[in-house]
């Protein structure tokens, strides 16, 4: 039995089985994959934020802006490539920094997805949602409009300034350390809502925050779908929603009439202290709890929530939802601990396309290729960040 000749080259995608058949519910079938790239001297990076850095700490904002213009020129390439294989949307796009010997490379890879029965005359939409958490949107009533990102690279300064350096050595908050924190961490979520208002959308969702070292200096970067919601009152073009709930979550919210309405966060940083460092080690060689640190520990998670709470209370939540608290280790006894979580309103008119997720909208996929012999120094170009 001979093959039939094919009149077309196989389309070469990063989308998974489970992605295509959720895409294909909302009529989208799959494109080609995209990819976009930038390489940056390591040298000049680190020069820039070597000498900006500063003694009170805070941004680094030509480092800021080195970085924002990296990410947005791989991000920019890669719709290049996009509307020369005529896609109408983009999605599942990642925006990850490669360390190279020397060089730092911007890479953003997607894959493009077409209209069924529509030739693509111009790219519609760009997302950082994959084919199933696209599909959980499309049916909670979001259409995606465009890839966003907000950044910041800051440094917590030599030593943190004179005055946090002095407190670390008692015990408790560290103020200094705290406002600093708080300021940048809230910067990179006032500029993805920006970069969503100048998209034209009401909405941010599905975002996700990465914090990147780069020697004595970090990046905290967020990234999302800006999107519409014609549920969503005139306030809200303005202001737009940013949510950090997973896209399985948003729908299950939306169809029980919540909207996520505000990305919520808190900081704290507190200093073991000097006294409480030297009772902790000496009991630490016994056996049994260590108060002072339990104490401290409890206290720092505690005024990290009390502030996510306020951030709640200036956008009128209902209720704050999926809290998480990160904790990170500064040094010098200092430690970091973040709440995140996403505040929601009750909402009327809420509603989902179908009663019930497809199975193929919540199955993880597996890896089917192991290599446990060697590190690989490559990335998955299927799945980019999506399980980092």
């Amino acid at each position: 039995m001979q093959l039939e000749n094919r009149t077309r080259a196989p389309i070469m995608t990063g989308l998974s089985g489970n992605e295509m058949f959720c895409l294909n519910k909302k009529g989208l079938r799959a494109g080609e994959l995209v990819i976009g790239n930038s390489v940056f001297s390591l040298g000049l990076i680190l020069g820039i934020g070597s000498s900006f850095r500063t003694l009170a700490g805070g941004e680094v904002t030509h480092l800021t802006e080195l970085i924002h213009d990296g990410r947005q020129a791989s991000y920019e390439r890669l719709l290049a490539h996009a509307e020369v294989r005529r896609g109408s949307g983009i999605t599942g796009v990642t925006n990850e920094l490669i360390l190279h010997p020397g060089t730092i490379e911007f890479l953003s890879i997607g894959s493009c997805v077409h209209r069924e029965g529509a030739p693509s005359e111009r790219l519609e939409f760009t997302s950082s949602a994959d084919g199933q958490e696209l599909y959980c949107q499309l049916d909670c009533g979001f259409h995606p409009i465009k890839f966003v990102f907000g950044n910041v690279a800051y440094s917590i300064g030599i030593g943190g300034g004179i005055a946090g350096a002095f407190r670390s050595l008692a015990r408790g908050e560290v103020p200094e350390y705290s406002e600093i924190f708080n300021k940048t961490r809230h910067l990179a979520l006032e500029r993805i809502t920006k970069e969503a208002h100048e998209a034209g959308g009401n909405a941010v969702v599905g975002i996700t925050t990465s914090i990147i070292p780069f020697r004595g200096m970090q990046e905290m970067v967020m990234i999302g779908t800006a999107s519409r919601h014609d549920s969503l009152p005139p306030a809200f073009s303005k202001t737009p929603i940013t949510s950090d709930l997973t896209n399985e979550e948003m729908w299950n919210l939306i169809h029980m009439g919540y909207m996520p309405i505000q990305l919520v966060l808190g900081v704290s940083v507190y200093s073991v202290g000097f006294v409480g460092g030297v009772s902790a080690f000496l009991k630490s060689f016994g056996r049994g709890e260590i108060p002072e640190l339990t104490t401290l520990i409890y206290e720092a998670r505690e005024n990290a929530i009390d502030k996510l709470m306020k951030d709640a209370v200036s956008c009128n939540a209902d209720d704050v939802v999926g809290i998480k608290v990160y904790v990170y280790q500064l040094g010098s006894g200092i430690i970091e601990f973040m709440a995140v979580g996403t505040a929601v309103q009750k909402m009327d008119g809420l509603k989902t396309d179908h009663d019930h997720l497809p199975a193929q909208a919540i199955i993880r996929d597996k890896d089917t290729f192991l290599n446990t012999a060697e590190k690989t120094m490559g990335k998955d170009l299927n799945r980019g960040q999506k399980d980092g």
